[in-house]
């Protein structure tokens, strides 16, 4: 309570000249704490922003060339186009960006919080694809308009998932509940870096227009130059909350090395290129009706689960599916998603610490244990391993009372021993 009455008592406040003033606060660890920048955002707000500017100084340049072609394709100075059919050609496109976002919104919309810096490069990576599309639609006027349809629906789907992701960098970003400030401010930055890219694309386009070779070549010059200042950007970003690939990064490296990664660290060796459509080897929050269908195999799957969680274990394919319980909380979904990557670890090789170890050699040897005993025996492992692991990841900076992870929202009930925990 001292702590919370520290951070909200101004200690001291200044002022330059005839400004605002702004006050000093104590933070928990005794460091003084000054309202606006550079205290009020994250420390991977500089060097995100810088790097942001110059993709989104880039990509403008790349979209006055997109839609100079687009235009050239659609009629604007040929004496034979008419109105309706190029009236025609634009609302077709319009419609069919605008189904792809509300499908894409549908499909995909839970997932762009758990791996935001994934979504956000890819959702660059298609608009360069889409300004590609739109160039090349005039060469063959016969496709254009499913060529530019197609640029449109991919522009609709980078339009959900850039917005989406950028919402979600901006909680991220924002330390003194001042999202609507950072939001205002990164939009201001990006109107007038496209400010400046308007000025000098008035410089170039009619330097290109002639030449389409020419116009191409800097096209792609833009474009490379795009997706490697997206990619710095990305890389830039230090999240201090647990998805599913950086949960299974910092395990691994606990389970081998007995330490745990650092956030600066973990997300420095996060990858970015892949993510988007991975293999479903954790499941958490599927309907307990999915894996039992009799009396038996529920008593089977609460057998030695304490925990207000149930697992369920394909060796096969290595596929962890769990159902939780409705008083599970953000503890106990880190530690069953933990259960999950530990299984995991069994069927990899490295090193593990000596009970993990001695269970994998059990696992390997003879005849293939049940799933459901080894997942009974990885309990009692985990109730020794998780609070150290769980009281490093805190040590290390991790913000372990939210996360990160893609949860399904079916929950349930069932019998459990008198002994069971909840975290």
């Amino acid at each position: 309570m001292a702590d919370d009455a520290g951070l909200e008592t101004p200690l001291c406040s200044e002022q330059f000249g005839s400004g605002e003033a702004r006050g000093c606060r104590a933070a928990a660890d005794g460091s003084l704490q000054w309202e606006g920048f550079p205290d009020s955002v994250s420390p991977d707000y500089l060097p995100y922003q810088l790097w942001d500017s110059v993709q989104a100084f880039a990509s403008s340049l790349s979209g006055s060339l997109a839609t100079q072609a687009v235009l050239l394709g659609i009629g604007v100075g040929n004496a034979k186009a008419t109105v309706s059919a190029a009236t025609a050609t634009w609302l077709v496109k319009d419609s069919t960006g605008m189904l792809g976002r509300i499908v894409f919104a549908w499909w995909k919309g839970s997932k762009l919080d758990c791996n935001a810096k994934q979504w956000r490069l890819f959702a660059d990576i298609l608009n360069d694809v889409a300004m590609f599309l739109e160039i090349m639609a005039p060469v063959y006027p016969i496709c254009f308009t499913m060529t530019v349809s197609t640029s449109n629906l991919a522009k609709c789907i980078v339009s959900v998932a850039g917005g989406a992701t950028r919402a979600a960098l901006t909680v991220h970003q924002a330390r003194r509940n001042n999202m609507a400030d950072v939001s205002a401010k990164d939009s201001s930055q990006e109107t007038l870096v496209n400010l400046a890219g308007l000025l000098v694309s008035l410089l170039m386009l009619p330097l290109v227009s002639g030449c389409p070779g020419f116009s191409l070549g800097c096209f792609f010059f833009l474009t490379a130059l795009h997706i490697y200042a997206n990619y710095r950007a990305v890389r830039a970003l230090v999240m201090e909350t647990l998805n599913e690939g950086r949960l299974r990064l910092v395990l691994k490296h606990y389970l081998q090395r007995g330490e745990v990664l650092d956030p600066t660290a973990a997300n420095r060796m996060e990858p970015l290129w892949t993510g988007f459509w991975p293999a479903p080897s954790l499941s958490l929050g599927v309907p307990l009706h999915r894996l039992v269908s009799s009396v038996f195999e529920l008593q089977q799957l609460v057998e030695g689960h304490q925990e207000s969680y149930l697992l369920c274990w394909d060796q096969s394919q290595n596929q962890v599916q769990v159902v939780l319980n409705q008083k599970a909380g953000p503890k106990t979904i880190l530690r069953a998603a933990t259960h999950g990557l530990m299984l995991g670890a069994l069927q990899g090789d490295g090193p593990l610490p000596a009970e993990l170890e001695e269970l994998r050699n059990r696992v390997r040897a003879g005849p293939k244990k049940e799933s459901w005993v080894v997942v009974k025996e990885t309990h009692e492992v985990l109730d020794m391993l998780f609070p150290k692991f769980l009281k490093g990841l805190q040590d290390a900076g991790w913000k372990t009372e939210k996360h990160q992870l893609e949860v399904d929202e079916w929950r349930a009930t069932w019998l459990l021993s008198p002994e069971k925990k909840v975290l």
